[in-house]
């Protein structure tokens, strides 16, 4: 068997990750890996985890095994984290703990198939590359809508006119905020027009939510969603605590499944946790249970994420200066109003190469960039480089055709 067995190669992004690791360039910059970084260059574990920990510690609660659809005060405690404390919404929703935002997606990507195997799932071109496997392996189908920026904003009339050949019953995979490589987010009033048409359609929402608090705020960042559950009869949502809780490692994600009515979502529960059965079994416990915890008492959390988001939009508008002082050209001002930790830049692959190679600079070939991996030191470094590398370049908007692999990324 063993001889039949595929042999693919290796993955891009490690193997930018491992030649970062083996330059001996002592001002490399690592750009590649999805985690917040702090101004020493550490991913840091928010004080509430800590806390939270230490509480479990001293308890010491039992290693017995739990539910199936896991820790059900991190469950509850998710549900109002995302969709607020309203009695009509926390009725009309299931939710399961998952094996991280990840886990959240292939769970609800079984119940589609499950329910609809004709459906397709239309997600954004560019878009996280993770999306298309999770989504294809079992059996959905797979298309693209266009996420593209004028000078302002999302070009959403480009989007809609992409989804218009989506059908009732298909899949409209959406990023809650902080969109993953692009940096580029809908509005109020743009989540307000694609809330509409996809109830007016009779398209389902699936909001990826990874980046909660990232954006704009907590509460802010979950008032697309809000408005979605509001005026959709089923909306399906998968959530991370990677990054807003520092929780990379613990795999702490939640899967929820709004339906019409609490008649209508009776029979997710059992659904969901046949698939977990199949799949792991359950979810693992300790993760959850830090979250439990720091959701019971959130204030200091919140704090902490406003300054992690305060950081992060801090070290956009000090690379939008620096590039502005280098004179660079006006096809990176995106980088200044765009959310979260991810953007593109407008540069291809040799652009990217050159960086790696004469500056030690590591990003992705498709441009992807974390702005939450910079210390403040690095600024001024980076924009001469990408002023350096981009004079070669004719800068110009993506074509509408350009293929989803060519901007897509792996991790984060």
């Amino acid at each position: 068997m063993l001889d039949r067995l595929p042999q693919p190669g290796s993955d891009p992004l490690w193997s930018l990750i491992s030649a970062f690791r083996a330059d001996p360039r002592p001002g490399r910059m690592d750009l590649v890996v999805g985690v917040y970084r702090d101004e020493s260059g550490e991913t840091p574990v928010p004080e509430a985890v800590r806390r939270a920990e230490a509480r479990l510690a001293q308890a010491a609660p039992s290693k017995a095994y739990r539910a199936l659809s896991g820790n059900a005060a991190f469950n509850a405690g998710m549900v109002r984290l995302l969709l607020g404390d309203v009695p009509a919404r926390l009725a009309r929703t299931h939710a399961m703990q998952s094996v991280g935002g990840t886990g959240a997606l292939r769970l609800l990507a079984e119940m589609i198939a499950a329910a609809r195997p004709d459906a397709t799932v239309w997600s954004s071109d560019p878009g996280y590359i993770n999306h298309r496997p999770l989504m294809t392996a079992p059996g959905l189908r797979f298309e693209t809508y266009r996420l593209r920026e004028d000078d302002r904003a999302l070009d959403l009339d480009a989007m809609l006119d992409d989804l218009k050949a989506a059908v009732p019953g298909d899949v409209v995979l959406l990023h809650g905020c902080c969109h993953n490589p692009s940096g580029i987010d809908l509005s109020e009033p743009q989540w307000a027009e694609v809330s509409a048409f996809c109830a007016a359609r009779g398209l389902i929402p699936l909001v990826d939510m990874a980046y909660q608090g990232f954006g704009d705020g907590m509460e802010a960042d979950a008032a697309g969603l809000r408005r979605v559950v509001d005026e959709n009869p089923t909306v399906l949502i998968a959530a991370s605590c990677s990054k807003n809780m520092g929780l990379y490692c613990e795999r702490t994600g939640a899967a929820l499944v709004v339906g019409e009515s609490p008649a209508a979502i009776a029979p997710v529960g059992p659904l969901l946790e046949r698939i977990a059965r199949a799949s792991y079994s359950m979810p693992p416990e300790h993760g959850a249970a830090i979250a439990a915890e720091i959701l019971v008492a959130p204030e200091s959390w919140l704090r902490e994420v406003d300054a992690m988001r305060a950081r992060v939009n801090g070290l956009r508008s000090a690379l939008g200066d620096a590039l502005e002082a280098e004179g660079a050209d006006p096809a990176f001002a995106g980088l200044r109003r765009q959310k979260g930790m991810f953007s593109l830049l407008p540069l291809g692959p040799e652009e990217m190469r050159r960086l790696r190679e004469e500056f030690a600079i590591y990003g992705t070939d498709t441009g992807r960039i974390n702005v939450a991996g910079l210390r403040h030191e690095q600024i001024a470094p980076l924009a001469r480089a990408l002023h350096a590398v981009s004079r070669i370049r004719t800068f110009a908007r993506p074509s509408p055709a350009a293929p989803l692999q060519r901007q897509v990324e792996l991790i984060g």
